[in-house]
């Protein structure tokens, strides 16, 4: 039986994961305003990408030297968050240095490593059931707080893009001061040295190896996903506020998938429920161009379901992850999985802002299929598993 917990512990953790996470994409909502300081027309994968190899870099840091074994995690998340923060702001004084913006883009990607995965230390160390619901808000959180720039864009569509820049600091500090108030959990358990050799005995496991494949197409699709999405929309011929406003709806609602998926999945396991989004997204993928051509209505409604499902598969993929590793290689096998499911982020990043000087924007987000495609080929032993609690 669960020991009794203060309401507000989960609310108080997603509500700062949300704000501090809307450093993430920060950069990209303002990236027209600041192509024309760099003398470039795109950019968009690049400073996406500069935020992943620092993500990269940084879990792996933080797993080796075990930091949040080391410190309280919630003050280590405060620091962090307000590091990323500082970080973010500085790219109004570098603005006309490409360079040095992506060096900042980087910093930012290292000190989240010690907001999102810290965050999600610090839930399941108060939720020893129901971690499935529990990933589903803190991912949601996630999610919502990717999208914000493009909701404080929208708002504030007269503001220069400082202002942008600015809010988004703000949130995230105000996020460390929230989070940094919730407590150690009973639950939590200090971990040990991360041993790398020891994850192949995980994948030998068909039930990980399955997951870990489902989540590794899962990453090929999202982050570029994310990236793009508004580039697409531009494309179409959105402009001004209602495209930061349509960009902020699409990514956002992929929170409704991860919360919702969290429920849904307590009826017909995490399995079903994580392959059935990302066959959805994968259909998504496919069907882009063909959309494209649409009518405006038909393409929201298009673009809000890709939105939805293109999220909602991760906390049950992360879930199912630790469920089925060997309990003595746990840590190390998802810090691993983190990793490389951030690396493949990396790869379809730099092919889309390739091909986006190449393909007809039509096209663009179609080589997205092939992570659906690979994460089902792999994962659709997870369909046929019983029913499991999440």
């Amino acid at each position: 039986m669960e020991r009794e917990r203060p309401q507000w512990i989960l609310p108080a953790i997603v509500i700062g994961q949300l704000l501090a996470t809307s450093l993430w994409f920060a950069v990209n909502a303002v990236i027209v305003d600041l192509q024309s300081h760099w003398g470039i027309s795109g950019g968009e994968g690049l400073v996406t990408t500069a935020v992943q190899l620092g993500f990269i870099s940084g879990t792996l840091l933080f797993a080796v030297l075990g930091l949040a074994d080391r410190f309280h995690p919630s003050r280590l998340f405060l620091l962090c968050a307000s590091l990323a923060a500082v970080s973010n702001a500085l790219v109004m004084v570098v603005a006309d240095a490409l360079g040095a913006v992506l060096a900042l883009r980087f910093l930012v990607g290292l000190f989240l490593a010690g907001v999102y995965p810290v965050g999600m230390r610090i839930a399941a160390a108060w939720y020893r059931g129901g971690l499935g619901r529990a990933l589903g808000f803190l991912v949601g959180a996630l999610v919502l707080g990717t999208a914000s720039p493009h909701l404080v864009q929208a708002i504030g569509a007269d503001w220069p893009w400082q202002g942008v820049l600015a809010a988004t600091s703000a949130a995230a500090f105000a996020g460390g001061l929230l989070v940094v108030c919730v407590p150690e959990g009973p639950y939590l358990v200090r971990g040990g040295t991360v041993r790398f050799g020891g994850v192949l005995q995980a994948f030998r496991v068909p039930e990980f190896r399955a997951a870990a494949f489902g989540y590794f197409g899962h990453m090929w699709e999202i982050y570029a996903f994310w990236a793009f999405v508004p580039v697409w929309l531009m494309a179409w011929g959105m402009q001004g506020s209602e495209h930061a406003a349509a960009s902020f709806a699409v990514i956002a609602l992929g929170a409704l998938g991860c919360a919702g998926g969290g429920y849904l999945a307590a009826r017909i396991g995490s399995g079903r429920v994580a392959l059935g989004q990302l066959a959805v997204s994968g259909l998504c993928c496919l069907a882009s161009p063909l959309l494209f051509l649409a009518p405006l209505p038909v393409l929201l409604a298009f673009l809000l379901l890709w939105g939805l499902t293109a999220a909602g598969d991760s906390p049950q993929f992360s879930t199912l992850s630790a469920r089925h590793a060997p309990p003595a290689v746990v840590g190390s096998a998802l810090t691993l999985l983190n990793s490389i499911g951030f690396g493949i982020t990396v790869v379809s990043l730099s092919l889309l802002e390739a091909l986006q000087h190449v393909l007809p924007p039509a096209w663009l987000l179609l080589p997205l299929a092939l992570g659906p495609g690979i994460g089902l080929g792999f994962g659709r032993a997870l369909f046929s598993r019983s029913r499991v609690s999440a």
